[in-house]
């Protein structure tokens, strides 16, 4: 339901599909800590399996950093395979040191594997195959390329690579771009000027091209400085690219598109957590969160929605208290839902989800706010989705609102409209390992 590996914590990933079915994740991971040194601590990807999206099993390290020397001694970050022939190309980031004043110096590398299941990786060379051009991008102090995610050209035999930079030409704090590069063979490649840069953007990380059905082109790009990610649509690669706005609220990063089970279109992303499993600590990198429906309609901005994969797990509603549960409710007017209070049976909330038509929130105990936004339209319903600590709204179908909450006991829902309280059904949630006890298992309350 959500996954990390034992121990550890889940940053960046892929996503690969299998002859069979068979689903497997590569994923940066490091320790569980506040002060998280990504230069030390990102130095293999993990891998774990599933046949659903839903139930993933760690299955160990599947890459990790290069000999001493080259361009991937330092770190390893984020990575995109592709098929080759009969088994995968996988481009990845390669940290091999620092500037002189400390910012890490990133470049794309290959390797080649003769399976489709993530394993197996050989290197192609010693060196990358695609660094920052100096004519666009920045290559020194304050650079950026990583994140590599390579598709098919629409207009050639050959690939197209979108990549993540510094464009060379704004002010560092808002030149966050998509970079892109061409090549006919995966192992030449050739820099192009940038493919997004929208002037307004610190880091536009996790780059992610997405065919459509009509031929067009779907990007999803990870913003930094807000922790969210957002959309952009294009008839071509090449543009011109229409920015359509937020796609995944606050808290949901690093997005890629998969085929689900059923053929269609789920997107997976990664959301984090607390230092010590409290709202006191500090926000750590965090866990792998369960799909959402793709949805993109003709003229209309594409939007995420409840993924059908997940009602398999969904027991049948109980007015009864569940910590993992799902419930609906329709919207009149002003509503609150209490869904914890700080003590079994209590009156003082600790965990609250309200909306008053535009404006969406989640509080935690004495009223905190945890998380709010504002929608383009007034709700007529929500749907609220909470497992452990991590909570997800949302409104008239839209994935809206993501917030964590470590306090409380789990009660029966109250809803409070105009003075007038009534419970609302739930429909408990069951974990695919619900006695997993390691530091990354889902929080079981306090």
């Amino acid at each position: 339901m959500r996954y990390a590996p034992p121990g550890l914590c889940v940053n960046d990933f892929a996503l690969l599909r299998d002859e069979d079915g068979t689903y497997a994740v590569l994923h940066l991971q490091g320790p569980w800590t506040a002060e998280f040194d990504h230069l030390r601590m990102e130095t293999s990807f993990g891998r774990a399996t599933s046949t659903d999206l839903v139930d993933w099993q760690p299955q160990g390290t599947a890459f990790g950093v290069g000999l001493p020397g080259r361009f991937d001694q330092q770190a390893v970050w984020t990575m995109h395979p592709v098929r080759h022939g009969e088994g995968m190309a996988m481009f990845y980031t390669g940290v091999s040191g620092l500037t002189p004043a400390g910012w890490p110096l990133q470049s794309v590398g290959l390797a080649y594997s003769d399976r489709t299941d993530g394993t197996g990786w050989r290197r192609h060379g010693t060196g990358p195959v695609v660094e920052a051009d100096p004519r666009w991008y920045r290559t020194g102090e304050r650079m950026g390329w990583r994140d590599p995610f390579v598709v098919r050209d629409d207009e050639t035999d050959g690939w197209v690579m979108a990549v993540c930079a510094s464009d060379a030409s704004l002010p560092v704090e808002v030149s966050g771009c998509v970079a892109w590069a061409t090549s006919d063979d995966l192992e030449h490649w050739t820099v192009q000027p940038p493919l997004i840069s929208p002037g307004d953007v610190n880091e536009l990380e996790c780059p992610v091209l997405e065919r459509l059905d009509d031929g067009s082109w779907l990007l999803l790009g990870s913003i930094g400085s807000t922790r969210g990610f957002e959309a952009w649509t294009a008839p071509r690669l090449r543009g011109p690219w229409t920015r359509r706005g937020p796609l995944g609220p606050t808290g949901s990063y690093a997005p890629r598109v998969i085929a689900a089970p059923d053929g269609s279109r789920a997107v997976l992303h990664t959301t984090p957590r607390r230092v010590g499993l409290s709202d006191t600590g500090e926000r750590c990198r965090g866990m792998l969160a369960q799909p959402k429906s793709l949805v993109v309609e003709g003229d209309s901005a594409p939007r995420l929605e409840w993924w059908s994969g997940l009602d398999a797990w969904l027991d049948e509603e109980t007015d009864g208290p569940a910590l993992h549960a799902v419930g609906d409710i329709g919207i009149t007017g002003p509503v609150e839902i209490t869904l914890r209070t700080d003590a079994p049976g209590g009156n003082r909330s600790a965990l609250v989800v309200g909306c008053d038509g535009k404006n969406l929130w989640i509080t935690g105990p004495d009223g905190i706010p945890l998380g709010e936004t504002i929608l383009a339209e007034p709700a007529t319903a929500l749907r609220i989705l909470t497992i452990g600590e991590y909570v997800e709204v949302y409104a008239d179908g839209v994935f809206a609102l993501t917030a964590l909450c470590y306090s409380g006991q789990p009660v029966p829902w109250r809803a409070v409209t105009e003075g007038r309280e009534r419970t609302i059904p739930v429909r408990p949630i069951r974990l695919p390992d619900p006695r997993r006890d390691d530091v990354s298992a889902v929080w079981p309350g306090p």
